[in-house]
């Protein structure tokens, strides 16, 4: 994955989502995301900026999404959405992250949660 090293902390349960963090900021990186990886490591994430949904087409794994808003406040969560699947669309959503499977019950994730890019 194309790190940038970001920290990505739960707040409010002070857990720690992700300490290799890539953002996906720009078309083409939206566009290519997690495509061609065989898994999402323990500790990796990647935020999907803007994002308000998702697609599971062509993936290869299961993962976890955290869909934020412009506050960073949980507004959507989608454990363990498997390949071929589609998320629901959060309209109040700026961005996503996408977290390993198990990601959001092992940090105990919740709606209304903030979240800390760094």
């Amino acid at each position: 994955m194309r790190s940038h090293n970001r920290t990505i902390i739960n707040v409010s349960r002070q857990t720690v989502l992700a300490n290799s963090g890539a953002a996906a900021d720009t078309f083409l990186k939206r566009m290519a995301g997690l495509l061609g990886r065989d898994r999402l490591n323990s500790g990796e994430a990647l935020v999907i900026i803007p994002c308000r949904g998702i697609h599971m087409l062509f993936m290869k794994f299961p993962i976890d999404v955290i869909f934020i808003d412009r506050a960073n406040t949980v507004v959507g969560l989608c454990p363990n959405i498997r390949p071929f699947q589609f998320s629901p669309f959060f309209p109040r959503a700026h961005s996503a992250i996408e977290t390993p499977a198990g990601t959001i019950a092992a940090s105990q994730t919740q709606m209304g949660d903030s979240i800390q890019i760094g």
